[in-house]
């Protein structure tokens, strides 16, 4: 019986004191949670490259700047990624070509990269605002990836003004019967910015 008690005793006052140290651990993370400096999110992986890889693959990099991506479902292999395409984007904005991000990196820093990727704006279909929203880390490994393809391809067209007809293919991405939404859905949009995509 004494020796019940005993592991008992010891059980309780065992649980006991991991309660207290699990409540002062917690209250102690929560204080350096408060006074922590917070840090921007990033890509884990085992290379800066691997990274980049894989920001590219989701983030849709390659819908528009890979030739027959969308139409091969992906099925392009990494040798031909990010080389550009010849066929144009046309919108009130004019007509803008997705960049051959290969050569693009030829011409920038990794630092000039980060931060064209972070402040730019310029016309559709580019989603800036989306991609001014990444971290150092992952925009660094971004352009470690693409760098390591080296370059491939040509440069894409200049864009072209609105009201110029294309000398190349392009789709146009203008809604079509605006009056059937509610007044309530539409809203005023900033004019795009000159530039290329």
């Amino acid at each position: 019986m004494a020796s019940r008690r005993t592991a008992s005793s010891l059980t309780i006052t065992s649980l006991a004191t991991l309660a207290c140290l699990c409540l002062s651990t917690t209250a102690s993370a929560d204080e350096s949670a408060k006074t922590a400096p917070t840090t921007a999110p990033r890509v884990s992986a085992t290379t800066d490259i691997e990274a980049g890889r894989y920001i590219v693959q989701v983030s849709g990099c390659n819908d528009c700047h890979t030739a027959n991506w969308m139409e091969t479902g992906g099925q392009i292999a990494d040798t031909d990624w990010l080389t550009g395409s010849p066929i144009g984007w046309q919108g009130p904005w004019g007509t803008t070509y997705a960049s051959n991000l290969r050569a693009v990196v030829q011409d920038l820093d990794e630092d000039a990269w980060v931060k064209v990727l972070q402040t730019r704006t310029d016309r559709p279909p580019m989603p800036w605002m989306n991609v001014n929203q990444i971290s150092d880390a992952d925009a660094r490994a971004t352009y470690r990836f693409v760098r390591s393809l080296g370059m491939r391809g040509e440069r894409m067209p200049a864009a072209v003004a609105p009201g110029v007809e294309p000398a190349t293919p392009y789709f146009v991405l203008e809604p079509q019967h605006l009056e059937r939404m509610p007044p309530a859905k539409m809203s005023a949009a900033a004019p795009p910015q000159p530039g290329s995509n």
